[in-house]
C-alpha cells in the first residue's frame, strides 16, 4: 500500500490554490491587538472618536467601523504594514506601551492572518487624562 502524499495531484492539499487575505481582516486584528495593551485608552483621533461614537448611534450604521478606528494598513500577498493612531492613559510610560503594541501586534498578525509584519508605526495622539469624561459618560443636550 502506498501513501498519498498528494504529489500526484499537484502538492499537499494545503498548498493547493490561493489564500487572499482582506486589508479590513488585517485592521480588524491589529486594532484589537493594540487595544488588548494596557495603557492603551482608544485609538483614532479625539475627532475620529467622536464622529464614530455618533456614528455608532444611528440605526443601520456600519458597528464593525469602530474596531478600525485610528488603524490603516497595506497587505500585499506576503506582508503587511500598520499605522496606528493611539490615546494613552495619564502616567503611562509612552514608549514602553508604544513597544507592546508592536509586539502584540505583530505577533496577532502574523499568527492569524499569516503575513509577516515589516512594519507598525505609532502616533499617539492624545493622552487621557484622569479628570476628564469619557466619551460615554457625555450627556446629551436634548433627550
Amino acid at each position: 500500500m502506498t501513501e498519498n502524499t498528494g504529489a500526484r495531484y499537484g502538492g499537499a492539499p494545503g498548498s493547493r490554490g490561493r489564500t487572499t487575505v482582506a486589508d479590513v481582516v488585517v485592521e480588524k486584528i491589529a486594532g484589537m491587538a493594540a487595544r488588548d495593551v494596557r495603557g492603551v485608552y482608544a485609538l483614532g483621533s479625539g475627532f475620529a472618536r467622536s464622529m464614530g461614537s455618533m456614528r455608532e448611534r444611528m440605526p443601520g450604521a456600519g458597528s464593525g467601523r469602530s474596531a478600525t478606528r485610528g488603524v490603516s494598513v497595506e497587505v500585499g500577498e506576503k506582508q503587511a504594514a500598520i499605522d496606528l493612531e493611539i490615546v494613552v492613559d495619564y502616567g503611562v510610560s509612552i514608549t514602553d506601551v508604544a513597544g507592546e503594541v508592536r509586539e502584540n501586534v505583530i505577533s496577532a498578525v502574523e499568527r492569524m492572518a499569516g503575513r509577516e509584519v515589516v512594519e507598525v508605526n505609532i502616533m499617539v495622539s492624545d493622552v487621557k487624562l484622569p479628570d476628564e469624561e469619557d466619551e460615554g459618560e457625555q450627556r446629551q443636550r436634548v433627550q
